[in-house]
């Protein structure tokens, strides 16, 4: 396969050219068109996917805009009911048509003779569809598509003050890396406490969720929402067992190498005591790393980065800042996070993020960039469902790229010791973020296997978890307030549930890619090449292979993962 970067909008052979979707009555013709149509032999039957293929990226780009430009500025009322429109009155309408359709593929008599190859998990994720889908949910999955958004209309609106300037807390972190104590101290509290504002908005958001969620669940014949997400999402090829365990490895193999961390840290800023404003800090005397001044700025040292790289990876941010697909700085009123959205029918991504010149800003950036090159490489499969890729191996694709990426950081920094610095700090985000996602996924299993919890015992089972994959290196005393609300700040647990144990399994993944790179770049890139290029044509232990690695969450494999990342430190 030859790579290019110059992605062409998918042409339109079944939707009108210049259709645009306004509202439902211009949609339902293509939807009963496509339920009615005859099916009398199998190149019909392929037509009728390719059109159908057609109908959903039309309809899935349209949605992306809409919540693109709404969390680019959650402030305009305009485009919150833009969207909200979709999830309303859009949505919930294509559903029963959508189970028609799926029920219409599984039963079609020329089904069976599609290349297995191609479509297995494909036909595999229609049956799973099939097997969720009721009536009695699609207005309550219209009403939490609408509900879970309003998480980034809360945390967009917070900001604090430093010395006299409204900053948003995204952009404040960068007063954590100050060499002044004092200063550090003072701005992590004021962010807690910023937050500390709207726990309990968060907290009655949280709650309203959760129920939901659990009705959904008990409307399709499941005992709770955990079980039912797990095959919502697909976890075809690993369960809840495997989750357990992965935490078990945690708490085994990554928190001994965390203290390491830790106390290398404290007697690197000869400290007494380690608090949690110490994390991001360097000695007196050593400027905080400031690897770019602008977004502008950000996205032509990464373009530089990803050229060294291989120049297919930059012609790809390339291509998506002449589409005009980036917006990255942050600001007021803009949704927190970041995020890669895949454009269905354009093919290029979307990049959104927050960026306020710091070092975690590279990282994301990179992350995001990993994403994108993915959404290009898999853009020539044929059908939209084709490039639905699971979630473990799309953050294969952005964590492989930080750690790939770290050996052409020259584009950011022009001095060996502040690249060194980077790198260090990279490897110690690679290490440390295991007991977060273990935390907030033994949490998340919690919340939904006893749903009628009230926010006492929500607390205590976060606090208890916290403290079970917290290291004894740094010092929370005082600061009790702060913790009980630290899940509030984690954007999955109300926007994309049970979407967080990937970044683990997917960091394994990561590293065991790094591993290669160290040996051979060629093949460890074209490796991460073919993988990402089958999209979600394959099993997750097949995509896993095809990148020369192994699908395996046990204590044992994890351990040797830690200890060649630890050496390389």
């Amino acid at each position: 396969m030859t790579l290019s970067a110059d992605i062409q909008k998918i042409p339109r052979t079944y939707m009108p050219v210049g259709f645009e979707l306004t509202n439902w009555e211009s949609l339902e013709p293509f939807f009963k068109e496509l339920v009615d149509r005859p099916l009398g032999s199998l190149e019909d039957l392929e037509q009728w996917l390719k059109d159908m293929s057609e109908v959903e990226a039309v309809i899935s780009e349209d949605a992306c805009w809409r919540q693109i430009k709404m969390t680019c500025d959650t402030t305009n009322p305009a485009l919150e009911e833009a969207f909200n429109y979709f999830c309303l009155e859009i949505q919930p309408k294509m559903q029963p048509f959508a189970d028609q359709l799926n029920k219409k593929f599984i039963d079609c008599p020329f089904t069976a003779s599609l290349d297995k190859d191609s479509y297995y998990t494909y036909i595999r994720s229609v049956k799973k569809n099939i097997e969720l889908f009721r009536d009695a949910n699609i207005p309550l999955q219209a009403e939490l598509s609408v509900m879970q958004q309003q998480y980034g209309t809360i945390a967009g609106k917070m900001t604090i003050e430093v010395e006299g300037k409204e900053y948003t807390l995204q952009q404040a972190a960068k007063f954590l890396e100050n060499e002044d104590r004092a200063v550090r101290e003072s701005v992590y509290k004021k962010i807690q406490d910023r937050r500390l504002v709207d726990k309990d908005a968060m907290h009655d958001l949280y709650s309203s969720l959760i129920q939901k969620r659990h009705q959904v669940a008990v409307n399709a014949g499941f005992a709770n929402y955990r079980d039912y997400k797990f095959v919502e999402l697909g976890r075809f090829d690993y369960t809840k067992e495997d989750c357990f365990q992965f935490h078990e490895a945690v708490k085994l193999h990554v928190l001994p190498l965390i203290e390491k961390i830790y106390a290398h840290k404290k007697q690197k800023l000869g400290l007494d005591v380690l608090k949690p404003w110490d994390t991001e800090a360097e000695p007196a005397g050593v400027l905080p790393l400031k690897p770019f001044t602008s977004g502008q700025d950000l996205y032509e040292k990464t373009v530089k980065c990803f050229e060294q790289l291989d120049p297919f990876f930059a012609a790809c941010l390339r291509k998506m800042n002449e589409l005009k697909h980036f917006d990255l700085e942050s600001r007021k009123g803009k949704a927190p996070g970041g995020y890669n959205c895949p454009l269905a029918e354009s093919g290029a991504p979307f990049i959104f993020m927050n960026a306020a010149s710091q070092m975690s800003d590279v990282t994301t950036m990179v992350h995001e960039g990993g994403h994108a090159v993915h959404s290009f490489l898999a853009h020539h499969l044929e059908l939209s469902a084709f490039k639905e890729y699971p979630m473990e191996i799309a953050e294969v694709a952005s964590m492989a790229m930080e750690l790939f990426s770290m050996n052409h950081w020259q584009a950011f920094f022009d001095n060996d010791d502040d690249l060194k610095r980077a790198r260090e700090h990279q490897l110690e985000r690679t290490i440390t973020i295991f007991p977060w996602i273990a935390i907030i996924d033994k949490f998340q299993h919690w919340v939904y296997e006893n749903p009628a919890h009230t926010i006492a015992e929500r607390t205590a089972t976060w606090t208890s978890i916290l403290k079970e994959f917290s290291t004894n290196s740094i010092d929370y005393t005082g600061l009790d307030a702060y913790r009980e609300i630290g899940w509030q700040r984690q954007l999955h647990l109300f926007e994309v549930p049970f979407y967080y144990i990937e970044y683990g399994i997917a960091q394994l993944g990561a590293i065991g890619l790094w591993m290669q790179y160290q040996q051979n770049p060629k093949q460890a890139l074209q490796n991460y090449i073919n993988a990402l290029s089958l999209g979600g044509t394959k099993t997750l232990p097949e995509l896993y292979k095809a990148a020369g690695l192994e699908f395996n969450l046990s204590p044992d494999y994890i351990k040797t993962l830690m200890e060649f990342t630890a050496k390389e430190m």
